[in-house]
């Protein structure tokens, strides 16, 4: 039996509903392994719903993200992904929290995905979570660089930032 915090990172707690039943709603968990679910009953209250209209997606081989809303296509970046030894983890996931470093050096906001790197058990003294987030220097943009995050423009930061926690991300190779 697991629990789910009402806080992660700081934020409130918003997962994907991927599957229902009568009573049961399963959701997608920012644990590993990656693309991990659990069932939570629902008819117990307590529990919120929320619909978001947002959906990221991240295409690993031409190192592009594009932000869709209800269906549509809003933006699209080219942004910098995992190198060969730290790749970017490919599946289903979610915006788990936006983190205002309190000394920031490379990026404003982090933007903490529910998924982890598949080729570090840490990084940083975290649990080698995969994020979205910016970087200084735009030569790196459209490279294989990073430990596994997604490096974005500035640009691209400032709208995923406000996009509601929860929505649907989606890597693919």
């Amino acid at each position: 039996m697991g629990v789910l915090p009402t806080t992660e990172m700081g934020s409130a707690t918003w997962v994907p509903v991927v599957q229902t039943q009568p009573g049961w709603i399963r959701v997608l968990l920012p644990s590993r392994p990656n693309k991990s679910t659990g069932w939570i009953y629902s008819d117990g209250g307590g529990l919120q719903n929320a619909y978001s209209p947002y959906r990221v997606e991240i295409e690993l081989s031409s190192r592009r993200l594009t932000l869709f809303k209800a269906g549509h296509r809003l933006r699209s970046w080219t942004v910098a992904v995992g190198a060969a030894t730290t790749p970017t983890p490919t599946g289903r996931t979610f915006l788990m929290a936006v983190l205002s470093p309190p000394n920031p050096t490379y990026t404003p906001l982090i933007l903490p995905l529910g998924m982890h790197s598949t080729t570090l058990d840490s990084f940083d003294g975290g649990p080698s979570t995969i994020a979205l987030h910016g970087w200084p220097d735009a030569s790196v943009f459209g490279q294989a660089v990073s430990h596994g995050c997604v490096r974005i423009p500035a640009t691209a930061l400032r709208v995923l930032s406000r996009i509601p926690l929860g929505s649907s991300v989606l890597v693919t190779a």
